[in-house]
């Protein structure tokens, strides 16, 4: 497939993606693409993903993929943010290096601030500083250098806000005592969310394929371990995708014993029409560009001088964001992901124009 034939595809047949960059340092190993969705409504804003994927294919496919839900989510949030991605291809445990960091900077900062880029699988607050030794176009950089560190609190955070939203509208009340969520993943964010679970009265099932971060996070919380395969088939009340995006799909969807899905993951649907089948299994889905939006939220805040109250308070926000979103796919029918992304569009739509007409009132400057 070549690129711009990639590119219709991750946006459902339209070529919505402003800019895809691809780099390279024959020397330290980068293979880095980085894609811009949008800036309509700001510079693009998005994470760095250090993965080693089977193939290029599959890098371009997830970044165009996480750079369009970026985009989504900044709106959605009502952040003045486009949407950007950036992943570099290999084992991060292997190939991480000054040098290569180095060079994914000057990438970076190649691109004028168009994209700023954080910290997401693979790399880390410490990786983001070596970054930002070549451009300034960082965000998520250690307390300790004016920066909001890093963005998983923040992210599980939202995820308890949006969880809160689904068991009133589910169960009348907010109080998440006594249910059983089923987290899938218990890296950065899974933990995080495990512990405020734990602290909320709830009880947890956890799966990974890191084994010591599934013993750590079971020893600490008392949480039940289960195989990462059998996550799926577990009875609880809300099933919490916190891993790589996909886990909710044609085959799975049928095993799910939960009533709603509530995750950190991000694209968690497999394709658009996971959301419909969803519904027909009775399980109410809260869009993970939505949910997991507290990372961004959290890391915005660094633009304007970095501070955890105004933060923590944005973040949440989620909860009557989600809400809003819930009642809107009720009014009309639809499912809530297909109300999400009206939702991001419109604003996209409406607040872009206004940033487009002020540079043409500034006579184009």
């Amino acid at each position: 497939m070549g690129v711009f034939e990639a590119i219709d595809a991750a946006n459902g047949g339209a070529t919505e993606h402003e800019e895809v960059l691809f780099a390279s340092d024959p020397v330290s190993g980068l293979k880095t693409i980085i894609a811009i969705h949008s800036t309509a409504l700001g510079p693009a804003l998005g994470g760095t993903r250090f993965f080693a994927y089977r193939n290029e294919d599959d890098a371009l496919t997830d970044v165009l993929r996480l750079s369009r839900a970026m985009s989504y989510k900044a709106a959605a949030a009502g952040l003045d943010l486009g949407g950007g991605k950036a992943v570099i291809i290999g084992d991060p445990s292997e190939m991480k290096t000054e040098r290569l960091l180095r060079a994914y900077g000057r990438a970076v900062d190649s691109l004028g601030g168009r994209y700023i880029t954080a910290e997401d699988v693979g790399t880390t607050t410490e990786d983001m500083m070596m970054i930002m030794r070549e451009t300034k176009w960082v965000t998520g950089v250690p307390a300790a250098f004016g920066g909001s560190d890093d963005p998983s609190p923040a992210t599980a955070r939202g995820v308890m806000a949006a969880m809160g939203t689904v068991a009133t509208r589910l169960w009348g009340t907010d109080d998440l005592s006594g249910r059983t969520v089923a987290v899938q993943g218990v890296g950065k964010v899974g933990r995080h969310l495990v512990e405020r679970l734990t602290k909320a009265g709830a009880e947890t099932i956890i799966a990974d394929v890191n084994q010591v971060a599934l013993e750590d996070v079971a020893a600490s919380y008392g949480s039940e371990i289960i195989d990462p395969e059998d996550i799926y088939d577990v009875d609880c009340d809300i099933f919490a995708p916190c891993a790589l995006g996909g886990a909710i799909n044609a085959e799975t969807i049928p095993r799910l014993g939960c009533a709603a899905v509530v995750g950190s993951a991000n694209n968690q649907l497999a394709t658009p029409e996971d959301a419909d089948r969803l519904i027909d299994m009775g399980i109410l889905y809260a869009p993970d560009f939505v949910v997991n939006a507290g990372g961004i939220i959290n890391i915005t805040e660094e633009l304007r001088g970095y501070s955890w109250e105004r933060a923590a308070h944005a973040v949440d926000g989620i909860g009557p964001a989600l809400s809003r979103i819930l009642d809107r796919a009720e009014t009309h029918g639809i499912n809530p992901h297909i109300a999400a992304e009206d939702v991001a569009r419109e604003r996209i739509a409406t607040v872009g124009s206004l940033r487009v007409r002020r540079r043409t009132d500034a006579g184009g400057k």
